[in-house]
């Protein structure tokens, strides 16, 4: 979204230019609402040249009409009328201009992103941080393209050199066989009469000279196109280890520290679209170039000239093996589509995934017995994909090392090891892959869960590329944690609203024991692994994290429309939720989470601080909105909001009236200091004179109040 948000503050011309690129083709709507979508998916990974690649332009074209439909669903109020017509016309139009071309949509967004990020970078002269992280994006793609048309280039020179020496070579031939004829015919002289030989010897003579001299100078012409051979391959060869380098140890390194992070709540690490393309075309090249040295050797073997070559060949075979080993034992490519091959998968220690990566022989030992942990691979001809779905595959028993110092059962770390063995070039080349997942831990009990959670999200949000499995730092700044729960916050209660500087403040207070309010005293600060779940909090039994979790476990489950609607402070303590309610008439109340309890919340207005926390457990029986209706005391959501405005959407309709001759009971919540009011049955209201309910349910626990501050 971001490019969209700098396109909107372009001027002048070139704001019209940016508006020209939008008509009934691509409403300016349409990337205005599902801009930051737009702007998520891979466009340049589809060849606009190849038709095959119409299925990933038809996956782009559905999910673009899906977000549309689901954008035009949620619009609410007058305006959103409208908004959501206009939306769903749009969905319905641009189905009907791209279905049965949706490369042309592609080519279309394509054009329009390149644009804008021109015009952007025009006119900021990729002066500002995120135009510059796009035009830099942009080069990047750029400049791999553009050594992949150098590398077809290259491959296709080396080729026409390859035939025009296989043509010479042939002729080559063709005279030295001339040659051994005439010396036979020299040879057979002998039995001539003399008269005979001195007739035909100087004629055959002259004739084996000139053959001889030219075969002297085409076996050089012959070296010599063979050794500017080999220096072309060795030049292809340079550049395809070079672009390999930046493929896997660049771009699919990133890939997989986004997965890391997607796994913690980020961003979808993305498709691997590009990254297949681009591993595809490597895979090409690098066969293409073996394939051309394999007949190479193969002509020097058919006419052996005494040289460098023979050295040189070698050296080159072996390269491209190097290459071709290097990207099937990290990216499968498509090579494998046509094979059917098993992937079999084994729990392996942290330190048996050491020894692994270190090439240590671990004799094929395991941590624990995995049940179903075999499976076919298979190519997707629509998807382009090769996978293997294990789909009843479960752990039956586990092998736990020795812990060191404090560490629990759930801080060890295992991982998935993933192994298939197959074969290219008609088994001319075999090779064995593995692959590691991301760090798993084994729990027993759901109680283990959230601290199990913890050490994962460590793992994924601060691990370093390339590290030793699987080692994380001890401690990192506060921001970094922050950057960290955020991300997993948003993620688990699926909302936009996220963490405020306000929130954050709260809780640098509760995980430092700090009373300051200033966002500035936390930024250089750091929290170690024992205090983010391994320390108990001041005067609690549960950790920063335990206590983290459970609110968001909370709000996930029953508070997630209230906390997206800002009805929720949550993040606040006692002594601050008073001091802003002293100032507040009567009835004032607002939302936060209990500081002593795991998931609670609790109700603090301006008569009663705090009532004693709801858990999951009490909204189980009757909801957050309910339990706030209930209570005829509470009137104004702090500031100033009337409760009926914010929580009555979420009221559960009364019951009707019987028919059949039986009252049906409900349940309602009182606090007993507060249960005579509108007592009176005359009024037509509930009575809370007391709590007897036929509903076999105990709400004692929830008309405890603590005693006003």
């Amino acid at each position: 979204m971001a490019v969209w948000i700098q396109a909107q503050q372009l001027q002048g011309d070139a704001l019209h230019q940016m508006q020209s690129l939008y008509g009934q083709h691509f409403p300016i709507e349409v990337r205005h609402y599902l801009s930051q979508w737009i702007e998520g998916q891979l466009w340049d990974a589809i060849d606009l040249e190849n038709p095959q690649e119409e299925f990933k332009a038809k996956r782009l074209l559905d999910s673009l009409i899906q977000e549309l439909q689901n954008k035009a669903e949620h619009q609410m109020g007058e305006d959103g009328f409208l908004l959501k017509i206009k939306l769903g016309h749009y969905a319905s139009q641009l189905k009907s201009t791209y279905d049965r071309c949706p490369l042309e949509l592609v080519r279309c967004i394509r054009h329009i992103l390149y644009t804008e990020q021109r015009l952007v970078r025009e006119a900021t002269n990729s002066s500002s941080p995120l135009g510059g992280m796009m035009d830099t994006m942009s080069q990047k793609y750029q400049q791999i393209n553009q050594a992949f048309e150098e590398l077809r280039l290259l491959t296709q020179d080396t080729e026409n050199e390859l035939r025009k020496l296989q043509h010479n070579q042939e002729y080559f031939i063709i005279q030295y066989q001339e040659s051994l004829r005439i010396q036979a015919q020299l040879s057979s002289l002998s039995t001539l009469p003399p008269a005979d030989r001195q007739l035909r010897e100087p004629t055959l003579l002259s004739k084996r000279a000139t053959v001889e001299a030219w075969l002297t100078r085409e076996a050089n012409t012959l070296q010599k196109y063979r050794l500017d051979l080999a220096e072309k391959h060795q030049k292809t060869l340079q550049l395809l280890r070079k672009q390999q380098t930046i493929i896997l140890d660049d771009e699919l390194i990133q890939w997989k520290r986004r997965q890391q992070l997607a796994g913690n709540g980020g961003p979808p690490e993305g498709g691997l679209d590009i990254l297949q393309s681009w591993c595809e075309k490597l895979a090409e090249t690098i066969w293409q170039n073996r394939q051309q040295i394999r007949r190479a050797e193969h002509l020097r073997q058919q006419l052996p000239i005494p040289g460098p070559i023979e050295e040189l060949l070698n050296e080159l075979n072996s390269t491209i093996t190097d290459i071709i080993s290097a990207l099937v034992t990290r990216y499968l490519p498509s090579l494998l589509k046509t094979q059917t091959k098993f992937v079999k998968a084994t729990i392996i220690s942290e330190q048996q995934a050491k020894a692994l990566l270190k090439n240590e022989n671990t004799r094929n030992e395991s941590s624990g017995e995995i049940l179903n942990n075999n499976c076919v691979m298979e190519y997707h001809q629509t998807t382009g994909t090769l996978s293997a779905h294990f789909r009843n595959m479960s752990l039956k028993r586990i092998k736990r090392s020795d812990r060191r110092g404090a560490e629990s059962v759930t801080e060890e770390k295992f991982t998935i090891l993933f192994e298939s063995q197959f074969s290219i070039g008609g088994n001319e080349l075999v090779f064995q892959v593995k692959t590691l997942s991301l760090p798993v831990v084994v729990i027993v009990h759901g109680s283990q869960d959230n601290n199990a959670t913890a050490t994962v999200l460590w793992d994924n949000a601060f691990a370093e590329p390339g590290r030793v499995p699987f080692l994380v730092p001890d401690k990192v700044l506060w921001p970094q944690l922050c950057d960290a729960i955020n991300m997993k916050y948003k993620a688990e209660v699926q909302s936009n609203r996220g963490l405020s500087e306000e929130n954050l403040v709260f809780l640098a207070q509760k995980a430092f024991s700090s009373s300051s309010n200033n966002p500035e005293d936390y930024r250089n600060m750091t929290m170690t692994w024992s205090q983010f779940n391994r320390e108990s909090l001041p005067g609690r039994s549960f950790t920063f994290w335990q206590w983290f979790d459970g609110v968001m476990e909370l709000t996930k489950k029953h508070l997630k429309p209230h906390w997206n609607d800002g009805a929720i402070l949550g993040f606040v303590n006692k002594q601050q939720a008073q001091d802003m309610l002293m100032s507040k008439p009567n009835g004032t109340f607002l939302l936060r989470f209990s500081d002593s309890e795991i998931g609670g919340i609790t109700i603090a207005w301006r008569m009663v601080w705090n009532l004693m926390p709801y858990t999951t457990k009490d909204f189980s029986i009757r909801s957050l909105a309910d339990r706030i209706s209930d209570l005829n005391h509470l009137l104004f959501l702090y500031p100033d909001r009337p409760k009926d405005e914010v929580f009555s959407k979420y009221y559960t309709p009364p019951l009707s009236k019987a028919v059949d001759g039986y009252v049906k009971p409900q349940i309602k919540q009182v606090v007993p200091e507060f249960a005579t009011a509108n007592s009176d049955p005359a009024s037509g209201n509930p009575t809370y004179m007391d709590h007897a309910s036929p509903a076999p349910v105990n709400h004692a626990h929830t008309y405890s109040i603590y005693p006003p501050m």
